[in-house]
């Protein structure tokens, strides 16, 4: 049972009024809030030890650099990879696929072979594999979904071929919440020497992952997702693909010599860590795994899949809305309409209730055209939610329906 007046407060934004009333922060797939614990410590690098990393022998420059490589180190083990040189800093999730879907496009993808996603893919893990297939004369194929929003096992089963360079699909829908089968895919896709890319951007803060025991090729995800500061991500990627991909940018830091005729690349994770990488939000992502593993993993994902079951509950047993995603296992989040109102009225409605929810078509456009409709309402859950914001955010269902449904 965790202890949720002390997360609370650990979180100062949470003490914010909205229009008059206690915020009510459900908006946790778009972003988290940070807590003290992390917050501080970005203020205390940039009083005590900011200075630029690798390249200095003074000892701020070595203070500095210590500390961006525990933070690597952090990574590494929160996902439990094998080498340190295998975990690689990003701007985010979005970043790290576009660098894989140039590197690895530029190293194994030929004219004629095809790269698997999903149908529920945020537009981040879809459109540099349109483009990457586009330029390099192969075919995206997609896994569907059905009504309920779950994947079609077996017609991805039919898609693999020999000419099938990839798998890049989400471990948890951004716009449903529904956890997909990785295990499954992963274990399909390697039987036909196939390696697979996770997007976990909405799972690795909601639950325990271990790329060795999933044994994906890459894993993909961001800080800002899981308590920590926006632009710093991460790519995991086995060291034999990571080898053999050419760098994604140039320039310093990721060099060995550089002449006017020739220039060397460094060893991972150095080529592809281009410039100056945002050192503060490193030691961010860093104290907010600390936080989180100071709680526990596990303990975080039972409070949170506790919160959404509380959620399905009550918002399902409401006669005039449509849940989607119905049947999956969901992590994290809840999307939802009312009848007869748009998604954006519901939300205008709920933020003067002090509720902040998401809606739209939450970057995930294909799946949204799938199931037929013009975007939802999404409501996500972090560990400083409680049972009590869910009933408000039922509340504000309630009020919603009353303005805007006819009956």
């Amino acid at each position: 049972m965790l202890e949720i007046d002390k997360i609370r407060s650990d979180f100062p934004i949470l003490k914010t009024n909205v229009h008059g009333k206690p915020l009510v922060y459900l908006d946790n797939a778009a972003t988290t809030h940070k807590p003290s614990a992390v917050i501080e410590r970005v203020l205390d690098y940039y009083t005590r030890q900011n200075s630029n990393i690798h390249r200095g022998v003074h000892y701020l420059s070595e203070q500095a650099s210590e500390l961006y490589e525990s933070a690597r180190e952090t990574v590494r083990t929160f996902i439990n990879a094998p080498k340190r040189e295998e975990i690689i800093f990003t701007r985010g999730t979005t970043e790290s696929i576009n660098l894989i879907s140039h590197s690895y496009g530029a190293a194994f993808v030929q004219p004629g072979d095809d790269i698997i996603i999903t149908q529920m893919e945020h537009h981040s893990n879809l459109v540099p594999w349109q483009v990457m297939c586009e330029s390099k004369g192969a075919a995206l194929k997609v896994i569907p979904v059905d009504d309920g929003g779950q994947l079609d096992l077996d017609a991805f089963d039919a898609m693999v071929t020999e000419k099938t360079r990839l798998v890049a699909m989400a471990y948890v829908s951004n716009a449903l919440g529904i956890v997909n089968p990785v295990e499954q895919v992963i274990g399909r896709a390697h039987s036909h020497d196939v390696p697979v890319l996770i997007d976990a951007a909405q799972a690795v803060q909601h639950m325990p992952l271990d790329v060795t025991s999933l044994d994906c090729d890459f894993l993909v995800f961001s800080g800002h997702k899981m308590y920590a500061e926006t632009g710093i991500g991460v790519l995991y990627g086995k060291e034999r693909w990571l080898d053999a991909m050419p760098p994604y940018q140039l320039g310093g830091g990721m060099i060995r010599n550089v002449h006017l005729d020739k220039t060397t690349y460094a060893e991972l994770p150095f080529k592809f860590e281009a410039g100056t990488g945002n050192i503060a939000a490193a030691i961010s992502l860093a104290a907010a795994i600390d936080y989180l593993q100071g709680i526990g993993l596990a303990a975080v994902r039972d409070h949170e899949d506790g919160l959404i079951r509380a959620a399905v509950e009550k918002i399902g047993s409401h006669q005039k809305v449509s849940l989607y995603g119905n049947g999956a296992r969901r992590c994290g989040v809840i999307s939802f309409n009312l009848e007869n109102a748009h998604p954006y009225d519901v939300g205008m409605v709920m933020d003067k209730m002090g509720i902040a929810v998401r809606t739209g078509l939450h970057c995930a456009e294909p799946l949204m055209d799938r199931l037929g409709i013009h975007g939802t309402v999404r409501a996500s859950v972090a560990v400083y939610n409680t049972h009590k914001e869910i009933d408000r955010l039922f509340a504000g269902i309630r009020k919603a329906s009353e303005l805007l449904c006819s009956d």
